[in-house]
């Protein structure tokens, strides 16, 4: 038997703690674990889900997908713990066999850098959340481009190492064909997060 009650809004507050919290007979602190635990999970199978969102882009091994842009909402809606905590779940699995990577791939190739710069930056968003970076139009923009510049600050550089690439060859093939579909997922985040306060709030 349990019961669930709504948390109203306050500042330092992500999404997630919104969600209603069981009174379970572990007690309070043990429904809270096990409620953080559940999000943990969802939040690794939302983005090995949105990892097989792949396109193929021409001149390099580094597809199109909506794993970056899942990644980012997993930080922002969770927070910086449970966010980064998702993402080193699906990472170890990923290394583990779970072929929930980009294409239904696992272990390590050559856009695992990728997958280390979203646990950074899903720590980096989750942050910014708390701080209420989500709650605005703007802000929400700001919070989506530093993630992705976090993701591509680890990630190209593990490609040019481990594809053998020269640093330009590796900014050419693992970030330029990729920035016009940053930009559209910076705006759907941007209508997709604070609409969701909006309706919090109501």
């Amino acid at each position: 038997m349990s019961t669930a009650a709504v948390t109203p809004s306050r500042p330092g507050q992500v999404l997630a703690d919104l969600l209603p919290s069981p009174t379970l007979r572990v007690g309070g602190a043990g429904a809270a674990r096990v409620r953080d635990a559940a999000l943990v999970l969802g939040g690794a199978a939302l983005t090995g889900l949105a990892a097989q969102i792949a396109v193929p882009v021409p001149g390099t091994p580094v597809p199109v997908t909506g794993q970056t842009f899942a990644a980012l909402l997993v930080g922002t809606t969770l927070g910086a713990r449970r966010g980064a905590s998702s993402l080193a779940v699906y990472a170890l699995a990923g290394l583990a066999g779970v072929p929930w990577f980009a294409d239904g791939a696992s272990g390590i190739g050559v856009s695992f850098g990728y997958i280390l710069g979203m646990i950074l930056a899903t720590a980096v968003v989750g942050a910014l959340a708390r701080r209420g970076a989500d709650r605005s139009v703007l802000r929400m923009a700001g919070t989506m481009l530093l993630g992705e510049a976090v993701i591509y600050a680890v990630g190209v550089p593990y490609l040019a190492y481990a594809a053998d690439l020269s640093a330009s060859a590796a900014v050419a093939a693992g970030l330029t064909p990729f920035l016009i579909g940053d930009a559209l997922k910076a705006a759907l985040a941007m209508g997709l997060l604070p609409t969701a306060w909006k309706l919090v709030r109501r």
